[in-house]
């Protein structure tokens, strides 16, 4: 149908006194009136372009429904990329981690856990939540320098990460996790004192699980994001309208006012992934009592490595226990 439409645009074109056209070489008949089949041809030529655009459209709607449909599917992998290999550097270390298995979901699933008991019986306990891209063992030397901080520490792997059950991740899925992990630790620690700790994703996700619990003792967030939207305002694809497909927005800015535990929160200077002015944000909504450590040079995952005395001090003064 195309094809004869710009065949059609090829022949003469003569046009009468009257509008009428005449596709002939020989031009109008005399009176400037052609004969039936003259008149419809351009009638049936207007008609098939008419055709031709409306299929067209709707062929380019289609397709773009498709992308959209297929990035709402699978967005949840795009911002967790989970991962199910260990991190090139956990094989350098010794770590010394007990396993636990946390069943969650309705069909049987289970997340993979490490459990790291401190010395102290009566230690408080804290449940560490990673995140994106790396498994546990892109996280284990910030889950061991916690217990070094002084807590017994749960860290865990969302579904669809490490040994835990294979899924696409999703941030309710995440969220279910977490809740699972956290009443495992409940039955881990019971009696003792409990915190969230969320590293970037992570601490969306905690977020999430402490604004839902009155028994948090605290919440610390590291080098996390305001929201998934902002994130995505901030670098070079910032002109694509995500806004009408994102499903996955871990908005943890709207949410944060609604955590009534203590929220420490840090953030490095020459953070490269999330902007530190995020973690300012967050402060400023944070609407329970709060500290921020900026950590002068710090990066997106060295956080309490090179700010380790100023956590423990934060902590101390923040948390009553």
């Amino acid at each position: 149908m195309a094809e004869d439409y710009f065949q059609d645009r090829l022949e003469p074109r003569v046009r009468s006194d009257r509008g009428s056209v005449d596709h002939r070489p020989g031009g109008l008949r005399p009176g400037g009136h052609g004969s039936p089949g003259e008149i419809a041809a351009p009638a049936r030529h207007y008609a098939a372009l008419s055709r031709f655009l409306r299929r067209l459209l709707l062929g380019v709607a289609v397709v773009i429904a498709g992308g959209c449909a297929y990035l709402a599917e699978k967005q949840g992998e795009l911002i967790f990329r989970p991962a199910t290999q260990d991190w090139r550097g956990y094989a350098q270390g010794t770590w010394a981690f007990e396993e636990k298995w946390i069943s969650v979901g309705q069909n049987g699933e289970k997340l993979h856990a490490w459990w790291l008991p401190a010395a102290d019986k009566n230690a408080p306990a804290l449940l560490y939540l990673h995140g994106a891209r790396w498994n546990l063992s892109g996280s284990a030397p910030r889950i061991e320098r916690w217990q070094k901080l002084g807590f017994s520490v749960l860290a865990i792997d969302y579904r669809g990460f490490g040994k835990s059950s294979p899924a696409s991740p999703t941030e309710q899925m995440a969220t279910e996790d977490a809740a699972a992990a956290w009443d495992e630790l409940a039955k881990l620690a019971p009696g003792r004192p409990r915190v969230i700790v969320g590293h970037s994703l992570g601490g969306a996700i905690a977020v999430d699980l402490a604004r839902d619990r009155t028994d948090v003792n605290g919440l610390v967030l590291e080098a996390t994001f305001t929201s998934i939207k902002d994130m995505i305002a901030s670098t070079s694809w910032s002109y694509l309208p995500v806004d009408l497909i994102l499903t996955q927005r871990f908005d943890t800015l709207s949410k944060i006012a609604s955590v009534k535990a203590p929220v420490l929160i840090t953030h490095g200077t020459r953070d490269q992934i999330v902007p530190f002015e995020m973690g300012e944000k967050l402060f400023e909504a944070t609407t329970s009592p709060k500290r921020f450590i900026k950590v002068e040079g710090g990066s997106h995952h060295n956080l309490s490595s090179v700010a380790f005395d100023q956590y423990k001090a934060a902590m101390k003064e923040l948390f009553s226990f």
